[in-house]
C-alpha cells in the first residue's frame, strides 16, 4: 500500500452513507496522533466559554481527577468510533455520555458548540500541522458523523455541513469567550496534566509549547501572557517538520484507537464502558437534576 492509497479509498466512498467508515480511516489510520492532539485542544477550547468552564470547575472532575476525566472522555468517544452507533459497546457509551450530561443544567447552545469543536478544530489542526489536509469527502463525512452523534445526544438545531459547523463555532466563540476564575483553574489543571505525561525536564517545555499553540482570543480569555513569536515559530515549525517526516513513512497497517494511547493511564487492568465517567448525585457539585443517577439506562437512540 502506498501513502495516498487510503485517500483514494475514501474518495471512492459515499460520505453520507459511509461516513463511519471514512471517519474511522481518517482517525485510526491516517491521523491518529494528530486527531488525539486536536481533540484535546477542542475540549480545552470549550473552557473559555464561562458557562462551560464554570460548570467544569464546580464538578471538580478536571481539577481534582484530571487523569480520570481525560481517560473516561477519550474512552467513551473511542467506543463509538471503534464499534459504531448501533453496537452494544457504542450504545452503552452513548448512554453513559447522556447520563452524565443530563445530571447538569447545560444549555443546548453549549452542547452544540462543544460538538462543533470536534468537527472544526481537528480540520484546522490538520490544515496547519497534518501530513496532508482533510479532503472534501472527509469534511463531509466528519460533519455527518458528528451530526449523528449529536442526534444520539438529543442536541437540537444541529449544523448539517462542515461550513455550518465552522460558522456556528466562530459565532459562538465571538459572542461568549470570556474570563471566569473557575475556568482558569480548569485550564491550569489541564495544562498540568499534559505536562505530567512527560519527564520532569520536559514538563515546562510542554506547557510552554501548549500555550504557544493557542490563539490570542483563547489566551486572552484565560488571561495568559501571549507567547512570543520565537516560541510560536519553534512550536509550529517542530509540528510541521514532524508532518513532513510522517508523509515519508509507509501508511499505518493497523488501526490505532484512542484506548491504545500512552496518555490513557487510569485503567492498566482494563475497563468496562458501562463503568466509565461520573454518576451525578443530585445536589452534589453542581448537579441540580433530580434522579440524575437513574438516567444511565436511558435511551441513546436518535430523536
Amino acid at each position: 500500500m502506498k501513502r495516498y492509497d487510503r485517500l483514494k479509498e475514501i474518495r471512492s466512498l459515499d460520505p453520507e452513507r459511509d461516513f463511519l467508515r471514512i471517519y474511522r480511516i481518517s482517525v485510526t489510520l491516517e491521523f491518529p496522533w494528530d486527531v488525539t492532539r486536536a481533540l484535546e485542544l477542542a475540549l480545552y477550547r470549550t473552557y473559555a466559554v464561562p458557562s462551560i468552564g464554570r460548570l467544569l470547575a464546580t464538578t471538580a472532575e478536571l481539577t481534582e481527577r484530571s487523569q480520570k476525566r481525560y481517560d473516561d472522555t477519550a474512552l467513551l468517544l473511542d467506543a463509538v468510533v471503534e464499534h459504531g452507533f448501533d453496537s452494544g459497546e457504542g450504545r452503552t457509551a452513548l448512554r453513559r455520555i447522556n447520563a452524565m450530561h443530563r445530571g447538569y443544567d447545560i444549555s443546548n447552545d453549549d452542547m452544540r458548540y462543544v460538538l462543533c469543536t470536534f468537527v472544526v478544530i481537528p480540520k484546522r489542526w490538520l490544515d496547519a500541522y497534518g501530513w496532508r489536509r482533510l479532503s472534501a469527502h472527509e469534511r463531509q463525512a466528519w460533519a455527518r458523523y458528528y451530526r449523528t452523534l449529536g442526534t444520539h445526544m438529543g442536541i437540537k438545531d444541529l449544523p448539517r455541513t462542515y461550513e455550518e459547523f465552522e460558522g456556528t463555532l466562530d459565532a459562538y466563540e465571538s459572542a461568549h469567550f470570556g474570563w471566569d476564575e473557575g475556568a482558569r483553574r480548569v485550564s491550569d489543571a489541564t495544562l498540568d496534566l499534559m505536562a505530567s505525561w512527560y519527564p520532569a525536564p520536559l514538563a515546562r517545555l510542554v506547557r510552554g509549547a501548549s500555550l504557544a499553540l493557542l490563539d490570542d482570543a483563547l489566551l486572552d480569555a484565560f488571561r495568559y501572557r501571549r507567547p512570543g513569536a520565537f516560541a510560536r515559530g519553534l512550536t509550529g515549525g517542530a509540528l510541521r517538520l514532524r508532518a513532513r517526516g510522517v508523509r515519508l513513512l509507509p501508511p499505518r497497517s493497523r488501526p490505532h484507537y484512542a484506548r491504545q494511547n500512552p496518555e490513557i493511564k487510569g485503567y492498566p487492568d482494563g475497563y468496562s464502558v458501562a463503568a466509565l465517567g461520573t454518576f451525578p448525585v443530585p445536589g452534589v457539585r453542581g448537579c441540580p437534576v433530580p434522579d440524575a443517577g437513574h438516567v444511565s439506562d436511558g435511551d441513546a437512540s436518535p430523536r
